[in-house]
């Protein structure tokens, strides 16, 4: 069934918790009700949305708003080791990553109570602990957007990275997703090494499935806000990534600076700390500000505009360069 709304509130479709007003909002529960939709092209102003966590509209949004409410999640192929499991793309991700858990399946407990729908995963490569969405994509199912025909990406068609994939740069827009395959465990090879979750998960009582995923919701409920009573859109920048030469060199001037070299030589650099560094903490905005135990989280504090928000960041983004020389870039997707 297709839903189809005019002047549409949005209020309920992002965390950051904007006013604003969608000229048509359209959603759909199943892949015969997307192609029938499309089937005769659409060119008009767009946008596909999924649990809107990841989004700050900073005025209405003039055209139609597509969100995909597809259920579902099936074993399609499985052997001693390992499952594939296809997820409606409308499908809560916490749920999906609390149903992995319970029956023993490995792969997703590191991605534990990120906000957001499944659809949103293949889009933006989601990553927690040194695991990203985009490792155990298989295959993402689609509907084109200008002609109704259905699509198949492989993971290497999806051309993940750091919270990079084709969706967000070549393909950006032209899709509904419809569905994403997992390949997940059945016997799990755990993932420990990042910050202190090895420390988190051997205080509740040893290594397991069900002791990381409580440890990751644990770890995450102290350093972000809830965004059912903070307005916020979790990580609104993206983690620099710099040449080892960069870092190096803040490292002689900061050398409790936190770094992470990567396989590729260049050093993956906290944007936390050195927006905290740039005394950010401290100078809260009226209505903006960021969030008190994790700088790289922007917040609404009530009655923020979206324009608000961007200008906010936009201050933080040119301290961080002034001070540190590093260039910030924003992970949230700003609807303009």
């Amino acid at each position: 069934m297709t839903k189809q709304y005019q002047a549409y509130p949005l209020l309920p479709h992002n965390t950051f918790g904007i006013e604003a007003v969608a000229a048509e909002f359209v959603e759909f529960s199943s892949v015969d009700d997307v192609v029938a939709f499309f089937a005769k092209g659409y060119n008009g102003r767009s946008l596909v949305i999924g649990g809107g966590s990841n989004l700050l509209f900073v005025n209405d949004f003039n055209g139609t708003v597509f969100h995909s409410s597809i259920k579902g999640m099936d074993i399609v192929d499985e052997n001693d080791d390992e499952l594939f499991l296809r997820v409606g793309s409308g499908v809560n991700w916490d749920e999906l990553v609390a149903y992995t858990v319970e029956n023993g399946w490995g792969g997703l407990e590191n991605l534990s109570a990120i906000p957001g729908e499944v659809g949103a995963s293949a889009v933006q490569n989601v990553g927690a602990y040194g695991v990203e969405a985009g490792d155990l994509i298989v295959k993402v199912e689609t509907v084109r957007i200008n002609d109704g025909a259905c699509q198949v990406f492989l993971h290497d068609d999806c051309q993940y990275a750091y919270r990079h994939s084709i969706f967000k740069t070549t393909e950006k827009g032209k899709h509904i997703i419809t569905y994403v395959t997992y390949r997940l465990s059945k016997k799990p090879l755990f993932k420990l090494t990042y910050g202190n979750l090895a420390e988190k998960v051997e205080q509740l009582g040893g290594v397991t499935l069900e002791n990381i995923r409580k440890a990751v919701c644990e770890i995450r409920e102290a350093k972000l806000p809830n965004p059912d009573k903070v307005g916020s859109a979790g990580s609104f920048f993206m983690n620099p990534i710099v040449p080892a030469s960069v870092a190096n060199a803040l490292l002689l001037e900061y050398p409790s600076m936190p770094n992470y070299p990567l396989v590729c030589g260049d050093v993956k650099l906290s944007a936390g700390w050195l927006i905290e560094q740039c005394g950010w903490k401290d100078t809260p905005h009226e209505h903006v500000g960021v969030y008190r135990h994790q700088a790289l989280v922007v917040i609404n504090r009530g009655g923020a505009t979206g324009k608000e928000v961007l200008d906010f960041a936009s201050a933080v983004v040119a301290s961080v360069k002034e001070k540190f020389g590093v260039e910030l870039n924003m992970e949230v997707n700003v609807i303009e």
